[in-house]
């Protein structure tokens, strides 16, 4: 029989204690120990999921009534291999379905310009804030000319006002 870990008991404790609490939700992981989240914050993660897929598709009818062709990236980069690979898909396993991949950036959007076409990448955030991991694919989709160029599409000052700021000229350090 095998010796349980003093800190790994506590840990369970702790979550069993929250477990009879009313404030907490306690679900397991995928190596059998008890997570309790505040039903508070659930309901917030809940609400911000909610408001970025309203605030994608929203930049996605702008743009189409603007022109463009748009359609979902499903490809991201890895960068430690230096190509692209196509972005894994998530298991909700409460509605038990995979959601399609979610790639970087949303969108990749084309659009006929003489007789060439202008291909570019749209990534929606409505703060317009991007990780470093985020930045850096980015910055690789630029460099090796996979898009024209990339769109941070964020909230704008005025009600319903999107605001789209390129990659590039936001961010030179990356192109010096």
């Amino acid at each position: 029989m095998q010796r349980i870990n003093k800190e790994h008991k506590e840990k369970i404790m702790k979550e069993i204690e929250k477990a009879n609490n009313e404030e907490y939700e306690t679900s397991w992981n995928e190596k059998g120990l008890p997570v309790s989240k505040k039903k508070s914050e659930i309901q917030k993660g809940k609400q911000s999921r909610a408001q970025g897929a309203k605030f994608e598709l929203k930049v996605r009818t702008e743009l189409e009534s603007q022109g463009w062709v748009m359609d979902k990236w499903t490809n991201n980069v890895d960068l430690e291999e230096n190509k692209i690979v196509k972005a894994k898909r998530k298991y909700n396993p409460f509605k038990k379905m995979l959601i399609v991949g979610t790639g970087l950036p949303d969108f990749i959007a084309f659009k006929k310009v003489n007789k060439n076409y202008e291909i570019i990448g749209v990534e929606s955030k409505m703060n317009g804030t991007l990780s470093k991991i985020e930045k850096e694919k980015c910055a690789w989709y630029l460099k090796n000319k996979i898009f024209s160029k990339i769109l941070i599409a964020k909230k704008g000052e005025k009600r319903g006002e999107i605001e789209y700021l390129d990659f590039k000229e936001r961010f030179q350090k990356f192109f010096a």
